[in-house]
């Protein structure tokens, strides 16, 4: 079984190399659930950034949402000598035998956006039923009264559960008043867009096109559930999003799409890093800046960081242009007389 040893630097020229006691450089792996959705390859570069200027190497695999390739990927990870692994669980209830051998070996595990609930894997992510709740105000506020319809995340990612529950707790008392009314409701199977174009194409059908409001749990169903209302002309109508999207922001400006709740992928990615390292260096959870115990749905005790997320409407977009999260050009890519900045 492999221990964790303290931290010794070594220096060679003009490199400081972050190095176990036993004098190899640290190595972190990531596992990927699908590296092919937009936003993951910012959180990678952002990990490979910190990882850099920690003198630390990184390795990877994806998973290409295949739950058993993710076992395998890791078991590969692990066998490359990997001293940290951060998972981007695909399924988290599969995940389990993978922080099981990581934990054979001595391998700290950090739960990567997605909850991994066992206690021997550090949870970071942001704070997703908040994300649920801005989702829905921002739609709310839009949209008052009239028939709701929720597309949700993957059934086999307990952050959709997250979202809704925070979605739930905005709506409750407009729902109690009669004002709104949620006529369908769908998960989406790997958080496909196509998926949730699909599943928004079959809402429309079975309810007439009388739907006033989507609350979409992500960019990418928000995409797929604004292109099934644009086919039948309906495009402008109340929809939620998160992660700030190129492509989400773009519709944020075009007002397609109401709200993206913006998480920037760049902290996430860096904290993770940080405290892949970190936990490869003295293997204490507890001693990871920022971290708390908190206590899953689960009842599992855990340790985890969470980072605060922000609501990107067209009132306040000028602000993902400032931070340099995308260039005012493409933000307003095809928008005439749009929000500032793009007007």
């Amino acid at each position: 079984m492999r221990k964790v040893f303290a931290v010794a630097a070594v220096a060679t020229a003009a490199l400081t190399t972050t190095a176990l006691a036993d004098g190899h450089s640290v190595t972190v792996g990531v596992s990927w659930s699908n590296f092919q959705e937009e936003r993951w390859k910012t959180d990678e570069a952002a990990i490979k950034g910190a990882l850099e200027a920690a003198g630390a190497t990184y390795v990877s695999a994806d998973a290409q949402s295949s739950s058993a390739k993710q076992l395998s990927d890791v078991e590969s990870l692990i066998a490359q000598g990997v001293d940290a692994l951060i998972i981007l669980a695909q399924d988290a209830a599969a995940i389990g035998p993978a922080v099981q051998a990581a934990a054979d070996e001595g391998i700290p595990v950090v739960g990567y956006d997605r909850l991994i609930e066992d206690p021997r894997a550090f949870y970071l992510t942001f704070d997703n039923v908040e994300v649920g709740r801005m989702q829905a105000r921002a739609v709310l506020e839009a949209q008052p009264t009239g028939n709701y319809v929720m597309i949700k995340g993957s059934p086999t990612d307990p952050n959709a559960d997250f979202l809704r529950g925070g979605q739930q707790e905005v709506l409750q008392a407009a729902i109690d008043a009669g004002d709104i009314t949620i006529v369908a409701e769908a998960y989406t199977d790997g958080w496909l867009p196509a998926n949730a174009q699909r599943n928004m194409e079959q809402i429309l059908t079975a309810q007439d096109n009388q739907v006033d409001a989507v609350v979409a749990s992500n960019d990418g169903t928000a995409g797929g559930a604004v292109a099934a209302l644009t086919a039948q002309g309906m495009e402008g109508i109340p929809v939620s999003g998160q992660d700030g999207d190129h492509a989400a922001l773009n519709r944020v400006a075009k007002g397609t799409q109401t709200v993206s709740v913006w998480k920037d992928a760049r902290e996430l990615g860096k904290s993770a890093g940080e405290i892949a390292v970190a936990l490869a260096k003295d293997g204490m959870m507890k001693n990871v800046d920022g971290a708390i115990e908190w206590t899953s749905p689960g009842g599992t005790t855990m340790t985890a960081k969470f980072l605060a997320p922000v609501p990107v409407t067209a009132a306040n977009l000028t602000a993902v242009v400032d931070a340099g999260w995308i260039d005012q050009d493409k933000l307003c890519q095809g928008v005439t007389n749009g929000p500032a900045p793009c007007n």
